[in-house]
């Protein structure tokens, strides 16, 4: 995401079984393995915002974990292993993320773990996870300097941490692409870029910036704001004297609906555009003024996808009463990325539980037909697949605006 929020899930060894916390000599702090698998409880934990107010994309998460494993054991992905999820709340925020990824590291039944949301929240959790060899795959992250490092823009990459994986493109394509469509498809040249100063939000509209100066774009102004803030009255006066003719915002729903409401409200009818931070339902339930603003979401669009039509009707089947949103595909994705390591280190550890490095080292190496399409994982940890989809509000619903891979 947005260097969006976080979410956590985890694989812990449980049950008849009591493995080893220690490991072979020289491993990592916690490192676990080398007993057998037969009876085995693997448990995937989920760290996302299951309260607040990024609850929405957090359930989605968590849910479309519990459908991955669910398919897991119904299929005996894993001779002899049963997986189940427990749910972790981080409310969005690094410090309640910070301590779940120390209570993980510290259980050594953890095999692995897929999160954050929010790239600021994976940010307090790489260097622990890392230390310990644990596999860590978010669903949402989009921050670029958390696969390829602080000097990733100046063209320096370097892969910081071995044990993170996403399977949700970056905002080094994000940004641009919706850059290339505000100028390019809507003919929008003088843009007011807010952001809410967050790791996604700020990143996220400095990628923007970049391509839309590029371009030949220019800026009507640029602002910062608070995540929490809901009153943008300053902010409005702002945009309406500046003649832009869009909104750029780099953030989340929360403070995206209102920002736009009040906007629109004061007579400035310019869309607002944004990241798949406020690609969200809750979005247009916040701003029931919306109609005709926009947001790019990494992937396609899963309702047209044939990868994705049995998670669908899986998903509805299972009669969940929050929606999959945004990130869910990708959330399944990423569960079954760990699953599949599972699998295959499990399958070279003779069926035994193998260590966390072996899983890592297994992640590395997937590639399978996934819900969102191909999954893999490039030197970086980063996914292979970078398409993209520009969503408007139609008639009260995000609708399809455009898809395709970023052309830079």
């Amino acid at each position: 995401m947005r260097h969006r929020s976080a979410i956590v899930v985890s694989i812990a060894v449980i049950g008849a079984l009591s493995l080893s916390a220690c490991g072979s000599r020289g491993s990592k702090s916690g490192d676990t393995g080398g007993k057998d698998n037969a009876s085995a409880t693997v448990v995937i934990g989920v760290d996302a915002p299951l309260t607040g107010d990024l609850s929405a994309l957090g359930l989605g998460i968590r849910n479309s974990v519990d459908l991955a494993v669910k398919k897991a054991n119904e299929t005996n992905e894993v001779p002899g292993v049963k997986f189940e999820i427990k749910g972790l709340d981080d409310t969005g925020k690094p410090a309640p993320g910070q301590q779940n990824a120390t209570q993980l590291v510290g259980d050594p039944k953890v095999l692995g773990v897929v999160g954050p949301l929010n790239s600021s929240v994976a940010q307090s959790m790489q260097q622990i996870f890392d230390d310990a060899n644990l596999t860590e795959i978010s669903p949402a992250n989009t921050g670029v300097a958390l696969s390829q490092g602080e000097k990733w823009a100046s063209g320096e990459k370097k892969r910081p941490f071995k044990s993170y994986f996403r399977t949700a493109t970056t905002d080094a394509v994000q940004g641009p692409f919706a850059a290339q469509f505000l100028y390019n498809d809507a003919k929008k040249t003088k843009v007011f870029l807010i952001d809410d100063q967050k790791t996604y939000g700020a990143g996220l509209a400095a990628t923007f910036k970049g391509e839309f100066t590029k371009l030949g774009g220019t800026l009507a102004g640029e602002e910062h704001v608070n995540p929490d803030d809901r009153d943008f009255a300053a902010i409005v006066t702002k945009v309406k004297s500046s003649g832009a003719d869009a909104v750029y915002y780099g953030g989340e729903y929360p403070a995206a609906g209102p920002l736009s409401l009040q906007l629109k409200e004061a007579g400035v009818t310019i869309p607002l555009m944004g990241g798949d931070g406020i690609q969200s339902g809750d979005f247009i339930k916040l701003n029931p003024k919306s109609q005709g603003d926009f947001a790019t979401a990494v992937g396609l669009p899963v309702e047209t996808l044939d990868t994705a039509k049995k998670y669908i009707a899986d998903y509805k089947a299972a009669g969940y009463k929050d929606a999959y949103e945004t990130y869910g595909g990708y959330s399944y994705d990423s569960a079954w990325a760990i699953i599949q390591g599972v699998k295959q280190a499990v399958k070279d550890n003779n069926g035994k539980v193998p260590t966390r490095q072996a899983v890592r080292d297994a992640v590395q190496k997937v590639s399978f037909d996934g819900v969102t399409g191909k999954v893999s994982f490039d030197e970086f940890g980063d996914t292979t697949n970078k398409q993209l989809t520009v969503y408007t509000v139609k008639d009260g619903k995000w609708a399809v605006e455009k898809s395709g891979t970023f052309n830079g």
